[in-house]
């Protein structure tokens, strides 16, 4: 049951880059690392995962989740790892309340998890001891257990950081990670680029890894990871989901650098619900295989446009399969990418057209953060009763030019949606929204979209019986 908790004092400390690299050192030593992230996030998870060998980073998210559900799911999945790598986001006391209780450290003290700051230590020396007696006499129940100093200028600067800390505090410095340009990961709009869409990712990984491998005491962090205390769930043994079924429902999944944006529990939650996941690259798949419904998640749909234009066999294929009545759920990116066209940096390409509306990127953010929904009767899923759905959304896209007349699956409470007041465009069997949902004990979406399938498949196999 061991585990840590990586954070900083503020968001830009370089503690995803650590994380990145703490996964991989300890991966390529033999341990199975099993990551989480904190908050709704994509990007990272991928990173993670890829950076574990595979293994999928699972996200805790106070938003979505209770305490007994977080508790559980972590416990669960930290059972079968030899150590529990948590990654924050923001700093260690951010959040949305006042009181701190969707911070990282209300999370790291309900999985009862020593942290790890990563502190960027870029133009400072002395002025790391008061930071650091700072953040542990601001909550003296969490356990600031050491330090990973990050960005050094190089073995004096080292050499000083570390005098000062020993002098004034009592926290363990574990390493001190060096400037290195070889270990800065792109970023962009949305925040980092994707693992799964930069091709030299594994390469960037081995480096980052190597790098911290080097200058971090890796053996230290274990013996702290494996002082943590054990958590206990609340319901033991229970899965996501319900029992696994029979695999009945074949589903096409878009994963490729177009699209990737998948919370690991929805797809593992899909599989137990009987559901076969069918991969479909958009970008060079010439046709759809043989599937009884289709996901297109999120992802950066602009930034693939001239390929996905270029592929306009799929384009069609898809555009009929959903205009004949192919149940099809689509978020955010899916979204844009099934309408008329994606309009970036000056430039047009012509996208599925099942959508008659334009997305059109701007400079800022037109949807940022968590999202609050509720369900309209024209939600087309069955079973989903009439309650607050809450999620998030990040866009930089709008809808420009629908034309027509169209039902929405969700009235908007707080957030942006497509139109402010509306989310979950409906067409046929088509669900397409900006929010992105979580598969959770308050929201099973996965339970109500797969039935549907289910259903629909059953009723295509009746019609064709009597043929």
């Amino acid at each position: 049951m061991a585990h840590f908790y990586i954070s900083a004092a503020h968001k830009s400390s370089g503690k995803t880059t650590v994380s990145i690299g703490l996964t991989a050192a300890l991966t390529a030593r033999g341990h199975r690392v099993q990551a989480f992230k904190k908050g709704p996030d994509y990007i990272d998870p991928i990173w993670l995962s890829q950076a574990s060998g595979g293994l999928p980073c699972h996200n805790l998210d106070f938003n979505t989740q209770g305490h007994s559900e977080i508790l559980d799911n972590f416990t669960r999945l930290n059972a079968n790892a030899d150590v529990s790598l948590i990654e924050g986001n923001k700093g260690l006391y951010d959040g949305m309340d006042l009181h701190g209780e969707d911070s990282n450290a209300a999370m790291a003290k309900l999985l009862k998890a020593p942290v790890i700051l990563v502190l960027d230590t870029r133009g400072t020396i002395r002025g790391v001891a008061p930071l650091l007696l700072g953040y542990q006499q601001f909550d003296t129940e969490l356990n600031i257990a050491g330090v990973i100093l990050n960005q050094v200028g190089g073995s004096r600067h080292e050499g000083k950081l570390r005098a000062i800390i020993e002098e004034y505090t009592d926290i363990e410095v574990l390493g001190a990670v060096q400037r290195n340009a070889s270990m800065n990961i792109d970023e962009r709009h949305l925040g980092l680029m994707p693992g799964n869409e930069d091709k030299s990712a594994y390469d960037t990984i081995d480096t980052i890894g190597a790098q911290v491998a080097s200058q971090v005491n890796l053996s230290r962090l274990m013996e702290i990871a494996s002082m943590a205390p054990a958590t206990e769930p609340e319901r033991p043994s229970r899965p996501l989901t319900s029992q696994q079924s029979p695999t009945d429902v074949r589903i096409g999944i878009a994963q490729d650098p177009a699209f990737g944006f998948y919370y690991a529990d929805d797809l593992e939650s899909m599989r137990q619900h009987g559901v076969e996941l069918v991969t479909i690259d958009t970008l060079h798949d010439r046709q759809l295989p043989t599937i009884d419904a289709l996901f297109i998640g999120g992802g950066f749909p602009e930034t693939q446009m001239t390929a996905l234009e270029a592929n306009s066999a799929l384009r069609r294929q898809i555009y009929q399969a959903i205009e004949d009545g192919l149940p099809t759920y689509a978020e955010c990116g899916g979204l844009m990418y099934l309408c008329r066209s994606i309009q970036w940096q000056g430039e047009s390409r012509e996208m599925v057209g099942i959508i008659p509306a334009d997305a059109v990127m701007q400079s800022k953010p037109q949807g940022r953060g968590y999202i609050r929904v509720k369900p309209t009767s024209a939600f087309p899923w069955p079973e989903q009763e009439q309650v607050e759905i809450s999620a998030h959304e990040f866009h930089y896209s709008h809808l420009e030019g629908l034309e027509g007349q169209f039902d929405y699956a969700y009235e908007v409470l707080r957030g942006v949606g497509i139109d402010g007041k509306h989310d979950g465009l409906i067409y046929k069997n088509l669900l397409a929204c900006y929010a992105h949902m979580r598969h959770t004990r308050s929201h099973e979406w996965v339970t109500h979209f797969v039935d549907f399938v289910r259903r629909h498949k059953q009723q295509q196999d009746a019609v064709a019986a009597t043929q």
